[in-house]
């Protein structure tokens, strides 16, 4: 994927290097990409030769996250001349008269690969990624006061390059990522001025010339004018909006909408005179899309048709387009949060969108991205994750494969690709619902918050989480995904003994019915009925409700860890095995990772496979958040695989916490069949346990 972050260092490194502005380094050596390049040593500039491919080169590497070999370079950059390489050669020794000083190398060259060393020197580029992946939201007026001056124009505007598709894709990518990052900038400010500043006026205006479609540019400026008692600039501008709009047959209701509220909450306002919060933020949806009360409000999510790499250059169609539509269908069955149609995002792709514009069009918090490559052997998906209103890159991937099989390659990518984007989303979400006051969460941010809470897997936390799932159902009683968490609250408490099992197991079963009574298409309120039912000890029923979960969404982790989790104790134990590593390959790092493995540890145990069950045991044990239940699970693998030094180590870990634990204990907290219980209780004798 494209990388907005330095080769050699960190975005972590260069926040910290590039704090202040390209302004303040007059000093030292300055590279500017934003605008026409320019470079300039102690405020003097730096004269190049007039070849377009050199400053490309200077880009390119500039940008690149790790060295770039030679034979890239050349395919890159020139058209198969005589000489490719003695033409590299030549820009090689052109930058380094321009870059170079003495005792300080800044174009290095190692083996067949070509890098630049640029962690002393101001590149404007440089600093604008780094914000963007420090979080433009998280940043201050000042800060972003100084990174809207950066953006001067265009990424090497005015540079273009021949016969050369390569460097043209990279070039376009790299400027509408910009563009994104700029208007992000611009967003923020006028989010942070005071009420009534002068400036604001300037942003504004530039904000709306870079996203004319983007909702939010629009209702600011409407607030702003209104602000200032300009209704009738107001009504001008609504009326070149709405003709803007109807021209790209966009739905324009919602932004009349927006003007006629705030209108009536500046009816006769003096100018600059209205209290609250400088420039609310009104979404608007820019299409027409289904929209959500404020209290039910989503994430959402659109996945842009990628393109497929041949020849000459990028095209749509093939296996881009099948892999799109794949990944489209699997994100929209987990039914957690909201994914734009497939038709939507493939007509604004026909008419050349760019993916951000796209993105905030559709007035989604997340755009993903990606390309297929068939190379030589193998098949290259890349794929990238980004958070529209910061142009934040939340998560970027390339995934490789030998194609023996095409399409079963591109089925299992389709698989990581959902997982992923499904995780880096939740993990977003709850950690961003985590900074807001409790008092302030919508049901979306209360569940996410409880999620949080969840994943902790101690019984205050527990506690906490119960308390946020309630608070989501209060604020929208139709949120299925909120019933599954607050039954798993219920499921923790019997199967952690924190409350009465009985009782708490009527209250699974009560809250994850109410989940498939509000959305039984939804495969997390099947879960959630498939463990309430294990509880109850109904393994066919509970065997018949996870297997629906999974069919309802082949990529619900969750769904195939549970499948694992009820044979491993009285089912197949290889199905277990199977359904365990199934889960651990759609959800790699899923917060129940720990019980993914001991689950496959007792089925290991079952099958006599002793090693193997305390292997998987010890890798369960070993997660930051597992519980005592795991500790017990490796105790007794270990015992049955003879290694009992280990085993006794875990049981004196676990009667730290619980004095009197004893094989009866974990015996009942499971549900065994009749030949597994005399296997575990041998092993309990072993070390002591029994």
């Amino acid at each position: 994927m494209d990388q907005l972050v330095s080769v050699g260092e960190s975005v972590e490194t260069y926040v910290e290097s590039t704090r202040s502005s390209l302004n303040d380094t007059a000093a030292g050596l300055s590279v500017r990409l934003l605008g026409q390049l320019t470079i300039s040593r102690n405020g003097e500039p730096v004269k190049l030769p007039s070849s377009r491919k050199l400053r490309a080169l200077l880009a390119y590497l500039a940008l690149a996250p790790r060295p770039v070999s030679r034979s890239r370079l050349c395919e890159l950059l020139w058209d198969v001349p005589n000489d490719p390489r003695g033409e590299l050669r030549w820009c090689l020794s052109k930058l380094r008269a321009a870059l170079d000083e003495p005792g300080r190398h800044r174009v290095e060259t190692e083996g067949d690969t070509v890098a630049l060393r640029l962690g002393d020197t101001g590149v404007d580029a440089m600093e604008a990624a780094a914000a963007a992946a420090e979080g433009i939201d998280t940043l201050g007026l000042e800060r972003l006061r100084a990174l809207a001056q950066l953006f001067a124009g265009d990424f090497l505007d005015g540079l273009e390059l021949d016969r050369s598709p390569h460097f043209t894709s990279w070039l376009i990518a790299q400027r509408r990522r910009f563009s994104s990052c700029h208007v992000a900038v611009l967003e923020h400010i006028i989010g942070l001025l005071p009420q009534g500043a002068d400036e604001a006026g300037a942003y504004l205006d530039k904000w709306l010339e870079l996203a004319p479609f983007d909702g939010r540019a629009h209702v600011a400026l409407l607030e702003n004018l209104a602000r200032r008692g300009q209704i009738g600039a107001g009504e001008e501008h609504l009326a070149i909006a709405a003709e803007l709009f109807h021209s790209e047959e966009l739905d324009f209701m919602p932004l009349r909408e927006a003007w006629q509220e705030i209108r009536a909450r500046h009816s006769g306002a003096t100018p600059c005179a209205q209290a609250g919060p400088p420039f609310p933020a009104p979404q608007p949806p820019i299409v027409d899309i289904e929209t959500e009360p404020a209290a039910a409000r989503r994430a959402s999510l659109a996945v842009m048709p990628f393109t497929e790499s041949a020849g000459a250059g990028n095209f749509r169609g093939g296996l881009a387009d099948g892999l799109t539509h794949d990944i489209i269908t699997r994100l929209a069955k987990l039914r957690d949060f909201f994914v734009i149609a497939r038709g939507s995002v493939f007509a604004l792709a026909e008419r050349d969108i760019a993916p951000e514009d796209a993105g905030r069009r559709l007035n989604v918090d997340y755009v993903a991205t990606g390309s297929v490559r068939s190379l030589p052997g193998r098949v290259v998906v890349s794929v990238e994750l980004a958070e529209v209103r910061t142009a934040r890159i939340v998560w970027t991937e390339i995934f490789e494969h030998k194609p023996e099989d095409v399409f079963a390659v591109l089925d299992d990518i389709g698989n990581s690709i959902v997982s992923s984007i499904a995780a880096e989303i939740a993990t977003v979400e709850r950690n961003r619902a985590m900074l807001k006051a409790p008092n302030s969460l919508n049901a979306w941010e209360a569940y996410h918050r409880g999620l949080w809470h969840m994943y902790r897997f101690t019984r205050q936390e527990n506690e906490l989480a119960q308390h946020f799932f309630a608070d989501a159902l209060k604020l929208d009683p139709t949120f299925a995904r909120a019933y599954a968490g607050l039954s798993f609250t219920h499921w923790q408490n019997a199967f952690q003994r924190w409350g009465d099992r009985d009782r708490e197991s009527a209250l699974a079963f009560e809250s994850a019915g109410h989940g498939l009574l509000v959305d039984d298409r939804n495969p997390a309120a099947h879960w959630a009925m498939g463990r309430a039912l294990w509880l109850r000890g109904d393994q066919d029923g509970s065997l018949l409700e996870l297997a629906k979960a999974v069919d309802l969404s082949p990529n619900f982790a969750l769904g195939h860890y549970a499948l694992s989790f009820v044979h491993s104790q009285s089912g197949d134990p290889q199905s277990a095995i199977g359904s365990s590593d199934h889960s651990r390959h759609l959800s790699p790092f899923d917060p129940l990772l720990f019980g993914m493995m001991g689950a496959r540890a007792m089925a290991h145990a079952r099958l006599g496979q002793f090693s193997e069950a305390a292997e998987w045991a010890l890798k369960a044990a070993a997660r930051p958040n597992a519980h005592v239940i795991i500790l017990a699970i490796a105790a007794h693998c270990l015992a049955l695989a003879g290694r009992q030094d280990e085993a006794r180590t875990f049981a004196t870990a676990i009667r730290k916490t619980l004095p009197d634990y004893r094989a009866d204990d974990f015996i009942a907290t499971f549900r065994f069949d009749r030949d597994a219980e005399t296997l575990f209780r041998n092993g309990a004798k072993l070390i002591g346990l029994n």
